[in-house]
């Protein structure tokens, strides 16, 4: 019991399951319904594959405010490709491409330049959105998703959720057992000791911030296949929403601590409490204070277990 007290998804797991036979008690009629359980899957998977990459971010002891704008622009990318007539593979690997460059720029100017993450992707942020509105030539770009649009439409739980968990499943197989997801950990835990004892942290930093970026451009291959549309003014705040599901999972700002199926847990876990305050009549203000204060009780009940 006590090693399973120690599980860093254990808190959000019980507060998932404690929310949702909540909003069961409250929404029998409309909230325990399959079109209701498939919808919420279905919008939990831009935040959860999001929250993959900011994982493995913040248990390096980074951090990516870049995401929501990486996200508009990919959809953007792989719109504006497709309207010129590239073929749906080209468009994704190139969306997805996009990203993961802005990425490995990101770990350059953190490792050789030695900016602190926050003021960079910060910046990203800005430079980022900016190039998806001039791109889009501000408005959104309409183009034939041939057959990209069923990845988010087709089934009772569409290909993109099925994507979302094996991505998760591969993420937590790399931090568990291999030598790169050792040293993340040994990064984010204390950069210097890690350096003294041989982990290249420039490399795995330029890594990370990559693998980041890629991740962030399935999320927005997964936006454009639900929306069929290049947004540039789309995901905006999806940055807070991951680092709120890494961080109510058990994660650390700190780095060093933290886990892929908490983020999951915790990108599940805000997708019901909205869910289910729209079911209940709950105004949208309402559920933005819900939210934060979830956030803070997370940060407490790791604080405990910590202790």
């Amino acid at each position: 019991m006590r090693q399973l007290w120690r599980r860093p998804w254990l808190g959000p797991l019980a507060a998932l399951l404690g929310v949702y036979l909540l909003f069961a008690l409250l929404a029998p009629g409309t909230f325990l319904g399959m079109a209701n359980l498939t919808t919420m899957a279905r919008q939990t998977v831009v935040v959860a594959i999001t929250s993959l990459g900011m994982s493995f971010v913040i248990l390096l002891g980074g951090i990516d405010l870049s995401v929501g704008s990486a996200v508009a622009l990919t959809s953007v990318v792989v719109a504006s490709l497709l309207d010129a007539g590239w073929s749906p593979a080209a468009a994704v690997a190139l969306g997805c491409a996009t990203p993961a460059l802005s990425g490995l720029i990101t770990g350059t100017l953190t490792t050789r330049a030695q900016l602190t993450p926050f003021i960079v992707t910060l910046g990203s942020m800005s430079v980022l959105r900016g190039i998806a509105k001039g791109l889009a030539d501000e408005q959104k770009v309409d183009a034939d998703p041939r057959g990209l649009d069923l990845l988010m439409s087709s089934g009772t739980l569409p290909a993109g959720v099925f994507l979302a968990l094996g991505l998760a499943v591969l993420a937590t197989l790399v931090l568990e057992y291999t030598v790169f997801g050792r040293h993340v950990l040994a990064i984010g835990s204390n950069a210097r000791t890690a350096q003294l004892c041989g982990v290249p942290v420039q490399r795995v930093t330029l890594l990370v911030y990559a693998l980041a970026g890629a991740l962030t451009g399935v999320a927005g291959v997964l936006e454009f296949s639900t929306l069929t549309v290049g947004d540039p003014t789309d995901s905006i705040g999806l940055e807070l929403d991951a680092i709120a599901a890494v961080v109510i999972g058990g994660g650390s700002l700190a780095g060093g601590q933290g886990s892929v199926p908490g983020a999951m847990l915790g990108a599940l876990l805000m997708t019901v409490i909205k869910t289910g305050c729209t079911h209940v009549g709950v105004p949208n203000w309402v559920q933005e204070i819900v939210t934060g204060t979830i956030i803070v009780i997370a940060m407490g009940i790791d604080r405990l277990r910590r202790r």
